[in-house]
């Protein structure tokens, strides 16, 4: 879902142009009944995945690599929640992107948690860098100007 097809979206997550919606299932909590640390990586990865379908760049013919992920938890989440993941390009390389994403907490109407990942394209057989297209490059920078977010180049 893109935060301009969003009219709920809230204002901490205006700058993201893509908003992936994912609720919280009681078997992700971990022993003290907070959401398991590992879960909030699979979120991104599915936050990534709206990302690259609404540029069209995810329909099996392109491959990528993620090389590098953190996560810095603000806030304790417990179920039952639903959080809205923001997600856009911090920086756009030859070969890489930096994603940028923001955990919104729609129990405690704050953010949670943010993460950031380096993901890098690579040719069909996996083994060399590829540069984004003229094409993909315009594409993710209109994405982004939508909701007034200039990624660095």
């Amino acid at each position: 879902m893109s935060a301009t097809d969003n009219p709920e979206a809230p204002n901490a997550l205006a700058h993201y142009p893509v908003i992936h919606n994912q609720p919280i299932h009681w078997g992700e909590m971990d022993a003290f009944s907070h959401l398991n640390n590992v879960v909030y990586y699979r979120y991104a990865e599915s936050a990534r995945i709206a990302y690259l379908r609404a540029l069209g760049m995810f329909d099996g013919s392109m491959v990528t690599v993620l090389a590098q992920s953190s996560c810095q938890y603000l806030r304790p989440v417990t179920y039952p929640d639903t959080l809205l993941l923001g997600v856009r390009c911090q920086r756009l390389g030859t070969t890489s992107i930096v994603m940028e994403y923001s955990y919104y907490s729609c129990a405690q109407q704050a953010i949670v948690a943010t993460a950031e990942a380096v993901v890098v394209r690579l040719d069909s057989d996996g083994k060399d860098k590829l540069p984004w297209t003229a094409d993909e490059r315009t594409r993710l920078l209109e994405l982004e100007e939508k909701v007034g977010h200039a990624p660095e180049l």
